[in-house]
């Protein structure tokens, strides 16, 4: 039995004719909906299959689902793989990248190990957070003054390589490395040049004649 007889015969007898048009209706909108949503989906497919490399994530997989059911399944999984993580812990989940404290102040020079040396040297009963970083920044910022000052040692004596020479030229031209570095010995580092003003021949007199005069006395 299909249509209004059934209409008819199954209810109280007031006339559905009008409820059943309706419902008929309300169907083929439905279907109607459906077949555009399928044409739609086979023409982003299709583009996406167009512009996408070939090695991308839709081509490595079958097109027997949606782009939407595809991200879906994607994001359960995740969150899926979330709740398992968080299972048996309190609160959010311990972070995967761990930042280090060198990063975090900006510095080459390592924040951690310098705070190691610190407790473990005993210089104080505590040592304070930023004991390290201070101490880290002030290493870093002597080290790279006397790397630009020997880098430029080297180059005015046409090296590529800097040498103990080298650095033991730029503290000893330096003052104040110098004064910081006074009691220091810098191993094959030399002696700056330097000839005491004693030493050095008298100057000439205008005369030929006052050449050697000096000399000619005793």
């Amino acid at each position: 039995m299909n249509g209004p007889d059934w209409f008819k015969r199954s209810c109280c007898g007031c006339g559905c004719e009008s409820l059943w048009k309706q419902a008929v209706a309300v169907s083929s909108v439905i279907k109607r909906f459906k077949r555009l949503i399928l044409r739609l989906k086979m023409v982003t497919i299709t583009q996406l299959t167009k512009t996408l490399k070939p090695n991308s994530y839709f081509t490595k997989h079958s097109f027997s689902q949606s782009p939407l059911q595809i991200f879906s399944g994607n994001a359960k999984m995740s969150s899926g793989a979330g709740s398992e993580k968080s299972k048996g812990g309190r609160g959010k989940p311990k972070a995967t990248k761990s930042v280090s404290r060198s990063s975090k102040a900006g510095l080459q020079f390592p924040v951690g190990r310098i705070a190691r040396f610190l407790k473990a040297g005993k210089y104080a009963e505590r040592v304070g957070a930023g004991a390290p970083v201070y101490l880290s920044a002030v290493l870093e910022y002597l080290a790279a003054e006397v790397l630009e000052l020997a880098g430029n040692a080297a180059r005015d004596n046409k090296k590529t390589r800097i040498v103990p020479r080298h650095i033991q030229l730029a503290v000893r031209n330096d003052e104040e490395l110098s004064k910081l570095l006074g009691s220091v010995t810098i191993a094959n580092g030399g002696v700056l040049p330097n000839i005491h003003q004693t030493l050095l021949p008298s100057k000439l007199g205008k005369n030929k004649g006052d050449i050697g005069s000096a000399s000619q006395e005793f």
